[in-house]
């Protein structure tokens, strides 16, 4: 009958198969038992399900992202700062991805707050940034600046369409200058009151992956749970086929008891207003609609979470270099062990002082104590400046703090060595097939194959031969593996 014609077929594979590789390590085929056809059938369909799990479509590929968090006390992006800038991002070192946030980029004075958004401050920020990642690579005026966005809902715009913003003086530096490229482009930017989020990734790596869905969204939750002088701005976008969340966010200030309640609660509601809703122009790749749905997330920002502990006995163990002590105060460690916000998030040992509050700008001294100074806040110093991250595929290679005397924060920064699923071709179905099942033997090149140990057929190669030899009867079996490939 015809239905047996390939049945024996299958048994002749099967026979030659267990007669190439006899005793192979990697399949065990002396476990194998030759009494029964159902048993040695599973055992081969096990073969084939486990190389079809094997994704052919995509690879993981290596992201390195510094994640970096200040908080400049309101002032100007001017003076010596570039030197202090070029300190902080550590460039002996380049990441492939700088995500910087800021908060108080502005100060927090009423008109800042309930204003208009004023785009100046994000803008010179973005250009010194720019000067600073591409300034040793020969071009540091030809970064495009993003303009400031005012809507909840960016779209991306492709890197190549997106012009420099410049003076007339930098005009002139162009002219003198031999056109280049720029080492790094600007991917995504959003500024809310003082929260400012900026995100640059390696040129080479904008042209190699398929970067898209990039959106931002804020929320203010300061004021009256709606002004914007406390609250977060993140930005999703999708590099390949994984998600990423970057949250910066300036949260309550206060060390009083309760104070940090006011900052769980801030937290809660960042999770909650946060969303990153589909529109027209997005591609067919399925994006996250909320920061928990992406697959490798990162908050970052003043996080404001103080030490449960007396001020001169804080003082004495930061005397002491004594972190490990200290960290067994910090209010965060406790609220992510002991069932606060947080849970299951990650963050690197705190093994640098705390970065808040210093006594002013250009001074090491903490500000207060005792005695304390005429005019200075006590203020017991803490770890207010923070970065974690949740998500699986995401190792943390270095975690510390920056010693710029800019501000009364010392700024933050972390390293990270991510994993993104990177697709092979635009037509997976095709490439799963020629991938698992690389060649389609001839009977010639199947007999030749017993005897030269060399060749290059497969169990799998000899499964196809059947397949196109009987269509009509392998047609179920063909289907099955057309399920089984990459989508």
């Amino acid at each position: 009958m015809d239905g047996e014609k390939p049945k024996s077929r299958r048994r002749m594979f099967r026979k030659w198969f267990k007669r190439k590789h006899k005793g192979a390590e990697p399949y065990q085929l002396s476990q194998v038992s030759d009494g029964g056809e159902d048993e040695s059938t599973d055992y081969l369909d096990d073969i084939l399900f486990q190389s079809m799990e094997m994704d052919p479509c995509t690879s993981t590929s290596e992201l390195r992202i510094f994640v970096g968090t200040w908080n400049v006390a309101g002032r100007s992006p001017k003076g010596s700062l570039a030197v202090d800038l070029d300190e902080w991002l550590n460039l002996k070192d380049a990441a492939d991805m700088y995500v910087l946030g800021f908060q108080e980029i502005v100060p927090l004075k009423t008109r800042n707050v309930i204003g208009v958004e004023d785009p100046t401050e994000a803008r010179n920020w973005n250009l010194l940034i720019g000067k600073t990642l591409n300034e040793k690579f020969g071009c540091p005026w030809l970064t495009p600046i993003v303009h400031p966005i005012s809507s909840e809902n960016y779209n991306y715009v492709q890197v190549s369409e997106l012009e420099p913003e410049i003076t007339r003086e930098q005009s002139r530096t162009l002219q003198e200058k031999p056109k280049s490229v720029s080492k790094y482009k600007l991917i995504a930017s959003k500024k809310m009151v003082g929260v400012f989020l900026s995100v640059w990734m390696k040129s080479e790596l904008v042209r190699k992956y398929d970067i898209s869905n990039v959106k931002v969204c804020s929320v203010a939750c300061g004021i009256m749970g709606y002004l914007g002088n406390k609250g977060s701005v993140s930005v999703s976008m999708t590099i390949e086929r994984t998600s990423f969340c970057f949250v910066v966010a300036h949260l309550a200030s206060g060390e009083k008891k309760g104070d940090e309640g006011r900052r769980n609660h801030q937290v809660a509601e960042i999770f909650k207003r946060t969303a990153f809703p589909r529109s027209s122009s997005d591609n067919d790749i399925p994006h996250p609609l909320t920061i928990l749905g992406h697959d490798r997330i990162f908050w970052f920002g003043d996080l404001n979470y103080r030490l449960y502990l007396e001020d001169n006995s804080a003082r004495q163990l930061i005397r002491k270099l004594d972190w490990t002590a200290l960290q067994e105060f910090d209010q965060l460690r406790r609220e992510r062990e002991y069932g606060g916000v947080f849970q299951g998030w990650k963050e690197g040992a705190l093994e640098f002082a705390p970065t808040y509050k210093y006594s002013s700008s250009n001074c090491n001294r903490y500000s207060g104590g005792l005695p304390s100074r005429s005019g200075e806040k006590q203020r017991t110093p803490a770890w207010c400046d923070r970065i974690l991250w949740y998500g699986k595929g995401v190792t943390q290679l270095s975690y510390f703090r920056s010693e710029s005397k800019f501000s009364d924060h010392r700024p933050v920064s972390a390293l990270f060595s991510t994993q993104v699923d990177v697709v092979q071709s635009t037509n997976p179905r095709m490439v799963s097939m020629h991938t698992i099942l690389p060649a389609i033997p001839t009977p010639k090149e199947i007999v030749q194959s017993n005897r030269d140990e060399e060749a290059s057929s497969t169990f799998l190669s000899l499964i196809i031969k059947d397949f196109e030899e009987s269509p009509t009867q392998n047609a179920s079996c063909i289907e099955q593996i057309d399920d089984s490939s990459c989508s």
